[in-house]
């Protein structure tokens, strides 16, 4: 259930671009067209995937307080926080180039449609945010860290998608001219952030409720609450005489 409400949660609710506004930038360039949107969706998905549990690891047993006692007992103190960034960017920019590497040789023509905004995956926000985000949350296990990313990477991957859908459609609407290109895209953004926000109570299932007690109830909860308070006032009367 833990796996399954991570993913879920991760899709709709923490959606990295709908919940907080997260590689924006690529995300308004490539989304023009539904296939270019597919390929870098799909890009996003593999790197997330892959960074997001190596970036545990290193956080787990290089970069917290007290993570290289595995090394020995007189490396406990050392604290390593501060090269997260560091850390964190050589490793996403490792496997960028290693998804630019594949692909230029399986899909070159994908590789041309996407242009600058392959290799700029490494600077994209929403790889990072997906690390820090998992280091905020303490995320426990290597596994729960591989299905924050590959669900992080899924919901990136569906607001593209779903943007890019809607922009091809409304080349055929009459949009006032002034709306036209980003300025129609960052409405319908909005639009489609705040359809999101819906899904905040999805996983929100707590205790059950209080049934609200019968009116025969509450006057026998009355009845004996103020014969307590006589029983009290009666006891205190003793007292003081």
């Amino acid at each position: 259930m833990e796996h399954i409400e991570l993913f879920f949660r991760s899709i709709f609710i923490d959606n990295m671009v709908f919940a907080v506004f997260l590689g924006m930038c690529s995300y308004l360039a490539v989304s023009k067209k539904v296939s270019t949107a597919v390929g870098l969706g799909a890009a996003v998905i593999f790197v997330l995937a892959i960074t997001v549990p190596l970036n545990w690891l290193l956080d787990q047993y290089l970069l917290q307080p007290g993570a290289l006692v595995w090394l020995g007992p007189e490396y406990a103190d050392y604290d390593l926080g501060f090269l997260s960034f560091i850390m964190f960017i050589a490793t996403i920019a490792t496997m960028v180039q290693l998804v630019e590497i594949i692909v230029e040789k399986f899909s070159p023509s994908l590789y041309n449609s996407l242009g600058i905004f392959l290799p700029l995956i490494a600077v994209n926000c929403a790889i990072l945010g997906g690390s820090l985000f998992m280091q905020a949350r303490e995320i426990e296990t290597l596994g729960l860290a591989f299905n924050y990313g590959i669900s992080s990477g899924i919901g990136w991957f569906l607001a593209i998608l779903a943007i890019a859908a809607i922009r091809e459609k409304i080349r055929y609407s009459s949009v006032p001219p002034a709306l036209r290109g980003l300025g129609i895209t960052f409405i319908i953004t909005g639009l489609m952030g705040i359809g999101f926000l819906s899904f905040g109570g999805m996983l929100t299932g707590g205790d059950e409720e209080e049934k609200p007690a019968t009116k025969t109830e509450a006057t026998i909860k009355k009845v004996d609450v103020k014969e307590e308070q006589k029983e009290e006032i009666a006891k205190n009367t003793k007292t003081i005489q």
